[in-house]
């Protein structure tokens, strides 16, 4: 299938989730690279803070994407709701950072901006599934990753502008973000339709018990694979952070945060058609793998010319692994169980991010950012291995 007959027979909803996706993140990538330079220069707040804040505000969220999922199930798939509530909810409250006072502060909005993104993920990544035929899931959920990315490259592209030209500081800076939040609101608000309720469904279906021991043994096998490697993923925040210790001005982390996600965009929908050609776990492995390469290379960076090469490699390896990530959650789940079993993908996901993000900041503050960086690397190597040996070989077989 060429990537031109597979564009012309996406769902329209596909397309304008996609738009959302990247006026979303052009508002929210306006704030996430300032994060952390908000906490070290203006809240003087470190490694420990920025983990903190980064995990507690995922795992707040993951629990909700267990739950918004297992509701859009129950409502026949009439997901639109809360997805445009979870896109509300976060573009209220991320603008809001820019009056913070101190990282307390940071921490409960930047929860609430997650709560949002923990309402809509799941609802939204099953709507995706719903519409687009299954030989086609890996491509729309990469276009999606695409134009997810392009708004992250827009949107820390117009942060870094505003600081180099307009005088403005930080905290104005991160108000702004609220005009394209908006719009993305609007946009979704109008343009998106959901598919129509399955006449087979009777409504608020009754669905098997909300348990772990309820989901096939290929996708526990899988989500708790994904589960380790989510420990050694830190937030990308910490890269900026370790330009910031490296010496690198505000200015110029703003343009390696875009050059990051415009690595991803690049990639993100050819990866989707590999996905899609080659298989999910296959793409993963390749991804994975890379990424323990990448951060072990970021923990032994001097210097900004090293630090953009590593980062723009890293970009696009991810960005091949992104739709695949995705679309192989809707390969173990049928149509009545969808919500729930992305809700599934992004409680697991959630929660080891407490852990990873704070782990991840202790060793930078008591060892350094090296060993932090070489931690993350050997976890993601031991995730690869249980991808190729245990996970992988018994998804492979159940197909």
């Amino acid at each position: 299938m060429s990537a031109t007959r597979a564009r012309a027979r996406l769902p329209r909803t596909v397309i304008v989730l996609g738009v959302v996706s990247f006026l979303n993140d052009l508002a929210s990538d306006i704030v996430i690279p300032l994060i952390p330079l908000l906490l070290a220069t203006v809240l003087q707040s470190g490694p420990v803070a920025l983990g903190l804040i980064e995990g507690f505000a995922d795992a707040v969220a993951s629990l909700l994407k267990l739950w918004s999922g297992r509701h859009s199930d129950r409502m026949q798939g009439r997901r639109k709701s809360l997805v445009v509530a979870g896109y509300s909810i976060s573009n209220i409250a991320r603008p809001l950072l820019g009056l913070a006072g101190g990282w307390a502060t940071v921490l409960i909005l930047r929860s609430i901006d997650r709560v949002g993104k923990g309402i809509r993920s799941a609802p939204r990544d099953a709507l995706l599934a719903d519409v687009t035929p299954p030989p086609m899931r890996g491509y729309a959920f990469g276009l999606h990753r695409a134009l997810d990315n392009g708004g992250a490259v827009a949107g820390s592209l117009a942060a870094a502008a505003v600081l180099a030209w307009s005088g403005m500081e930080l905290r104005e800076v991160i108000l702004w973000s609220a005009l394209p939040g908006a719009l993305a609101v609007l946009c979704l608000a109008v343009g998106v339709k959901g598919p129509a309720p399955s006449a087979a469904v009777a409504p608020l279906v009754q669905l098997p018990p909300l348990r772990w021991a309820a989901l096939s043994p290929e996708l526990r096998r899988y989500l708790g694979v994904l589960g380790l490697f989510t420990l050694a993923r830190a937030s990308e925040t910490f890269i900026l952070l370790r330009g910031h210790e490296l010496g690198i001005g505000a200015v110029e982390l703003l343009v390696l945060w875009a050059m990051l996600n415009l690595a991803k965009a690049l990639t993100a929908t050819w990866g989707g058609l590999l996905a899609d050609r080659l298989g999910r776990e296959a793409l993963l492995l390749v991804g994975w793998t890379a990424f323990a390469v990448a951060f072990l290379l970021f923990g032994n960076a001097s210097g900004s010319p090293e630090l953009w090469a590593v980062t723009i490699v890293y970009g696009l390896f991810m960005g091949l692994t992104e739709g695949a990530e995705r679309a192989a959650i809707s390969d173990y789940c049928g149509a009545a169980e969808r919500g729930t079993g992305f809700g599934w993908y992004y409680l697991v996901v959630g929660l080891a991010a407490i852990p990873g993000g704070v782990t991840f900041g202790v060793i930078w503050a008591w060892q350094g950012a090296g060993m932090a960086f070489f931690f993350a690397s050997g976890v993601g190597a031991a995730a690869c291995l249980l991808l190729r040996f245990w996970a992988w070989p018994q998804s492979a077989s159940s197909r």
